[in-house]
């Protein structure tokens, strides 16, 4: 088995559903008492957000090539970044790092192609929604993403996901609101909507839509077993 690294605490509630679904993953794959072999470097969420808020990148990027470079030295064959919005720097720090990052945004790009659509709703923070970093990977493939035309809906969307699901909080209004703004896409013509947030899952669930979901959190994660067990 290749072990991988997982950069994590962006934020610790989709960090703990990556190690769950890469564990439980490598084990349908492997059975008996095989799990994942990983490495964990759990950043400080706060530190992340507040260079956010400054738009200073390049300490963020500094802040995850330590912890990149930390993984490397245990051992770590790939990298796995833990949230969408830090792929932002995600083929800087490959190219920093000299392992292979597994960008979720190409990864969902190759489950959208399977089910053969064109046109997709892209949720996520303000970062990702509106800068280009994402929706390249699609664009590459043939598939157009578009995203919430009000500011005051990205808004409340960049904001729920840092002082709501960050902190592993749901409720019943911001879930009403996640899917009326979904549904918004699906009438400007999204055949799909991809949960670009990996904290986004906790609101929008299979089902919940008249169109297919793409839980990036759980495509990324079935991604990085395949890493794992190729």
């Amino acid at each position: 088995m290749k072990k991988i690294g997982l950069i994590g605490g962006i934020s610790w509630v989709s960090t703990s559903d990556y190690y769950t679904l890469i564990n439980k993953g490598v084990n349908e794959k492997l059975g008996d008492l095989n799990f994942s072999e990983c490495l964990l470097y759990s950043f400080n969420y706060a530190d992340i957000k507040r260079n956010n808020e400054n738009n200073d990148w390049d300490s963020t990027f500094k802040m995850l090539l330590k912890g990149c470079e930390f993984l490397k030295s245990g051992g770590a064959e790939a990298i796995v970044l833990c949230a969408n919005t830090m792929h932002l720097i995600a083929d800087k720090l490959e190219g920093a790092i000299g392992l292979p990052v597994i960008h979720i945004a190409s990864e969902t790009a190759i489950e959208i192609q399977k089910q053969e659509l064109k046109k997709v709703g892209l949720l996520g923070t303000k970062f990702t929604m509106e800068l280009d970093f994402f929706k390249d990977k699609l664009t590459a493939k043939g598939i157009e993403a578009i995203i919430p035309t009000s500011e005051s809906d990205k808004d409340f969307i960049h904001h729920t996901i840092f002082e709501e699901l960050g902190r592993g909080l749901v409720t019943e209004a911001t879930k009403k609101r996640y899917l009326e703004i979904a549904n918004e896409m699906i009438k400007n013509g999204a055949e799909g909507i991809i949960l670009g947030c990996t904290e986004i899952p906790l609101v929008i669930k299979a089902g919940d839509l008249v169109v297919p979901i793409f839980d990036t959190t759980l495509i990324h994660a079935r991604a990085a077993v395949e890493f794992q067990v190729s």
